[in-house]
């Protein structure tokens, strides 16, 4: 177990735990144990963790994390929303909450459930990058108890490598919810405590000062990223998800975390939705019968520069757009981009194509070449002449 400052502000000077050299013990009232603390393996703004064992143990495990704080506002998060989740497999167990008076000061405890294997940042750092079929595996499963937290109007707000744990058989597991809260409404909370390294950047650089679920997807997002990467430190951007080791499906499902926030997936159950589909298929290209009153916009490379296809379009009628969107009628589709984010069928344009289409706003796609025959001006029919026979006037 980890714990560090997540807010945006200092967090309150934290004067560390020391239990006395001759009885090195926490007492839970609540449950009538005792702990023993071994020897500590974590702290940080919020406090310290130790290893102990549990006297009388019951059916506790044989070792357990104890986190102590003087924090008391951090302590009822944690010991609220451990409880919301306590049927979840992979949210960490929190087996007792109590509180422990040291001399003059009030400690407040969790016996945890203890990830042996440590942070996914120090796991990662042995492990190195994983295959695509644990990184859905896992991800899918810390999902499920984001997806609980989500639908109980939850946030978790602080979705890092340091708070997901590796416990038994490797498997990930969702803790620390120092700052999670609830929200009265789809508009969010307001985004006071966060880590700016790991918060989307436009809340990290205050431009966005709500918090949203879809803010959590981000950060799952991120998660997923680093799990195939092998890498927690270097800095993950929309456009690198191209150079993920995965597939298109799995790269477009992680761009669209990292990507615009008007188009991120807005819960945990949308992008359990989305991992489950079946990977898309490319577009397949339509037909339409005129440009004249529709709403244009182009991708891929044009066999003639797209200033002059954007030209012949307005002078069919058409309204040219810079990208699809929510009024587009039309995509006329070029020779695709090796470089694009998901594949050949997986540029940013054609993934948000197959969004609207999702949303039940579908937009025809044409070929070049059907484009240019829409815009070719169309051959005026020469006059019969006066003395032309009546057969050759029809």
């Amino acid at each position: 177990m980890s714990t560090r400052q997540t807010a945006a502000t200092p967090a309150p000077r934290f004067e560390p735990y020391r239990p006395p050299e001759h009885a090195p013990m926490v007492h839970s009232f609540e449950s009538g144990r005792s702990y023993r603390l071994e020897r500590l393996i974590g702290k940080g703004g919020f406090g310290e963790v130790y290893l102990a064992t549990a006297e009388p143990r019951g059916a506790m495990p044989e070792r357990v994390c104890v986190k102590v704080s003087d924090r008391f506002s951090a302590w009822l998060r944690e010991a609220y929303f451990a409880e919301l989740l306590g049927r979840e497999p992979r949210a960490l167990k929190v087996f007792d909450r109590f509180a422990h008076v040291d001399g003059t000061q009030m400690r407040y405890c969790l016996a945890m459930e203890y990830a042996e294997h440590g942070d996914l940042g120090a796991w990662l750092a042995r492990k190195g990058a994983q295959s695509e079929r644990l990184v859905r595996r896992e991800i899918a499963g810390i999902l499920r108890a984001l997806d609980a937290l989500h639908r109980g109007n939850g946030l978790h707000r602080d979705l890092t490598a340091f708070n997901i744990f590796v416990c038994k058989d490797e498997q990930l597991k969702l803790g620390d919810f120092g700052i999670a809260t609830h929200q009265l409404s789809r508009r969010g909370v307001t985004a006071d405590a966060f880590n700016p390294f790991d918060a989307p950047a436009e809340i990290a650089w205050g431009k966005v000062r709500r918090w949203q679920q879809r803010d959590d997807v981000y950060q799952i997002g991120m998660i997923a990223a680093m799990l195939l990467r092998g890498d927690t430190t270097s800095p993950m951007r929309s456009k690198d998800v191209r150079n993920l080791p995965c597939s298109d499906h799995l790269k477009e499902v992680i761009y669209r975390c990292l990507g615009v926030r008007g188009k991120r997936y807005e819960s945990a159950g949308e992008l359990i939705a989305a991992l489950r589909q079946r990977p898309a298929e490319s577009p397949k290209l339509g037909r339409v019968t005129t440009l004249a009153g529709c709403r244009v916009a182009f991708t891929g490379f044009l066999s003639r520069p797209r200033s002059e296809a954007m030209q012949a379009a307005r002078e069919a009628g058409a309204t040219v757009q810079s990208k699809p969107g929510h009024t587009t009628d039309v995509l006329v589709r070029g020779r695709p981009n090796v470089q694009q984010i998901a594949g050949a069928a997986g540029g940013s344009k054609l993934l948000e194509v197959r969004r609207l289409a999702a949303q039940g706003q579908p937009v025809r796609v044409i070929g070049e070449a059907q484009f240019w025959r829409l815009v070719a001006p169309t051959p005026r029919k020469a006059a019969p002449s006066r003395g032309a026979p009546a057969r050759a006037r029809r």
